[in-house]
């Protein structure tokens, strides 16, 4: 089996120790320890259940450890005796893991790394390569997370929306080291939306966010040119855009819209759908766009959104009425700047618009931004020049 097979297998195993009274911190060792051994027998003898085997194995190891320690009567009197082996249920109790991690005690990125180690798998030197930090680093923020939860019951509903919250910043987080990250959180998504039942009130929005996921991830292999530098999306071959993805994604999307309750990631969703579907940037749909920017803002007011839309607008109504949304927001917003720049160049002020990418430029913060729009302030100089 190999090493992303056995990592699946992880949040189940571990969300079984759990609901039979194990604490987080210890059942994760002793889940930790089961893989070790798995990794070291398997290849001679696998079993016919991996899954019951993980978990007999680790219920075992965690009893064994329970015993060694001086609150072991204590303790004891919370576990059960040693059921017998079997695949035993899985979906409600990884998506009590799911929960458990996400808990609203945690913060942000303690959250994420919880999830990545607990519902991952993944190691602490993966995580921390993916976060760039020092491995002992990550390996206390995993360990005060687990402190953190270690005494939460989960004897209520979890809230699906701040899982969706975690996943996607663990997807914004890209790739870093041998573990890419996009893909990480595509393949928990694909996990969560697979044990959320479709008639759920949250699974419209899980839904959405992995359709979200599909449909920039296909987007990948054209942003980025051959030296490294960012390609925007006007600019992108879209032959090199993942076509199945994309298919998946819109055939996703539309099932989640059918529910008829939509939220921020559905909507979201719906945008990178359109861009998908257009031959170029032109022939985007653009009148669309600006009402799905406004179905996001009806659900959550957000400054982002605004200039999103108002560069929608600019393609949809012209650039000019762009710069009249545009000009109704805080120039302090990030990307504003950059977004007046391209307004400005659809309008054909060049001058202007070199100017405003040169400054957009000093205020980048991201090397790969700052970089293509140094290039953007050159060309029209050149161009305002001649």
């Amino acid at each position: 089996m190999d090493e992303v097979a056995l990592r699946s297998l992880t949040p189940g195993v571990l969300a079984v120790l759990v609901r039979r009274g194990a604490d987080f911190a210890a059942a994760e060792d002793a889940v930790q320890e089961a893989l070790l051994e798995a990794v070291r027998v398997w290849p001679d003898d696998p079993p016919r259940e991996p899954r019951a085997w993980l978990i007999t194995v680790a219920w075992r190891r965690f009893l064994d450890a329970t015993r060694s320690e001086a609150a072991r009567r204590r303790r004891e009197e919370a576990v059960e005796e040693e059921p017998a082996p079997g695949p035993g249920p899985a979906v409600d109790d990884t998506l009590r893991l799911y929960f458990l991690c996400a808990h609203p005690s945690l913060t942000p990125s303690s959250a994420v790394a919880l999830t990545l180690r607990a519902v991952g798998g993944l190691t602490t030197r993966q995580i921390a390569e993916a976060y760039l930090v020092p491995e002992a680093t990550m390996a206390q923020r995993i360990s005060r997370a687990k402190r953190t939860v270690a005494d939460v019951r989960l004897d209520q509903p979890g809230d699906v929306a701040t899982v969706l919250r975690v996943l996607y910043l663990v997807f914004n987080e890209g790739h870093s080291g041998d573990v890419d990250l996009a893909v990480e959180a595509i393949r928990l998504t694909r996990q969560l939306a697979a044990g959320v039942a479709p008639d759920h009130p949250g699974w419209p929005e899980v839904a959405g966010l992995l359709a979200l996921m599909l449909l920039h991830h296909a987007r990948r292999p054209a942003r980025t040119a051959p030296d490294g530098a960012r390609v925007p999306l006007a600019e992108q071959d879209r032959r090199r855009w993942d076509t199945a993805a994309i298919a998946e994604g819109v055939e996703i999307l539309q099932a989640a819209l059918a529910r008829d309750r939509l939220g921020e990631l559905q909507a979201q969703a719906a945008v990178a759908a359109l861009h998908a579907d257009a031959p170029s940037t032109e022939e985007t749909d653009w009148v669309q766009v600006v009402e799905w920017y406004d179905e996001l803002l009806r659900l959550a007011e957000s400054p982002v959104v605004r200039l999103n839309r108002a560069v929608a607008v600019g393609h949809a109504d012209g650039p000019r009425a762009g710069l009249a949304a545009l000009a109704a927001l805080d120039e302090t917003l990030p990307r504003h700047t950059a977004a007046a720049a391209y307004l400005h160049e659809r309008a054909g002020d060049l001058a202007i618009a070199a100017g405003l990418y040169a400054e957009a430029a000093r205020r980048a913060s991201d090397l790969a931004e700052r970089g293509h729009l140094v290039r953007q302030a050159a060309r029209l100089h050149g161009r305002a020049g001649a």
